[in-house]
């Protein structure tokens, strides 16, 4: 089967790799000439518009995946990608769009009378040999025909991907993962830190989470990459405590909210996101302040 590949990140390099690998024609366009042509020395019919990719498919209905950044990159990929296909041609937004923006894409495509289909895609930089969770909304009929791309990017042609309901289904159920995905590090990420203050006892959190990978209630895939981070440096000294977040735990927060179904430990979690990030933390300064003024506490001045 053949596909443009529209987006060439690590991600969608290693995405355009695997399914070549798998015996795929995949053409690949990416807006930086050293991206594309990286792109076809792993096997990739590499392209430098968006034009001349979408004319070298040949087969009916054209398929093309976009993998570009969320947001407004996606929307005007989408629609510049869809002024050069016909009726029945395929899009497949394989990004983290939030599943309000994928509902709306597939309206204005119908429109249009071109078929899309949201693939929300799991696996990082290690689903080039690990394989991809796909989770995928739209119309069965329309999923069908792409089975063979999916059984070829997943993990085994039975395993790890589905579709999972209509347009924005798959967006959305990516999403959740994703909330749970940042309660999940977060809930490590303190453990090992508690682990790291008990300094009478000498814990070698390297070898705790070796442990821990064998049997544990705990083990998990996110253990075995704490583990080998911890292997590299046990103090992690050469990393900065700054944590960015996708989009993604922000709007399952907010789906929480919509749907009044408490999610504290997403939220928290995403909420230590922000934390991280806060160098001059105006709070925590406000709360000394106000220590001090009720209760005479010593307050530590800024050097």
């Amino acid at each position: 089967m053949e596909l443009a590949l529209i987006g060439l990140g690590k991600m969608g390099l290693n995405m355009a790799t695997r399914l070549v690998r798998g015996g795929h024609r995949v053409v690949g366009y990416a807006r930086s000439k050293e991206t594309v042509d990286s792109a076809i020395k792993n096997g990739v019919d590499g392209t430098y518009s968006l034009e001349e990719a979408i004319g070298k498919l040949t087969s009916s209905p054209k398929v093309v995946w976009v993998m570009v950044p969320a947001g407004a990159a996606t929307t005007e990929t989408i629609e510049k990608t869809a002024a050069l296909l016909k009726k029945g041609d395929i899009i497949i937004d394989g990004g983290n769009s939030n599943y309000k923006d994928t509902i709306k894409h597939a309206e204005m495509l119908a429109t249009k009378a071109i078929d899309f289909v949201d693939c929300g895609t799991s696996g990082g930089i290690w689903g080039l040999t690990e394989g991809y969770s796909l989770m995928i909304g739209g119309k069965e009929e329309v999923t069908k025909k792409l089975n063979p791309i999916f059984e070829t990017l997943a993990p085994g042609k039975d395993l790890g991907w589905g579709r999972v309901g209509p347009h924005g289904a798959g967006h959305y159920t990516k999403m959740v993962h994703n909330g749970i995905e940042y309660g999940m590090m977060q809930a490590f990420a303190e453990g090992f830190g508690i682990l790291k203050g008990k300094k009478e006892f000498g814990l070698d959190l390297s070898q705790i989470s070796h442990i821990w990978q064998h049997g544990s209630v705990v083990r998990s895939w996110l253990l075995d990459l704490a583990a080998n981070a911890l292997d590299e440096d046990t103090e992690l000294t050469d990393i900065k405590p700054w944590v960015a977040d996708s989009g993604e735990g922000r709007w399952t927060v907010f789906e929480s909210i919509d749907l009044d179904v408490p999610a504290p430990v997403i939220t928290l979690a995403l909420q230590m996101r922000f934390a991280s990030r806060d160098v001059e933390n105006y709070p925590a300064r406000m709360l000394a302040a106000l220590r001090n003024q009720f209760g005479g506490h010593a307050i530590k001045k800024a050097e």
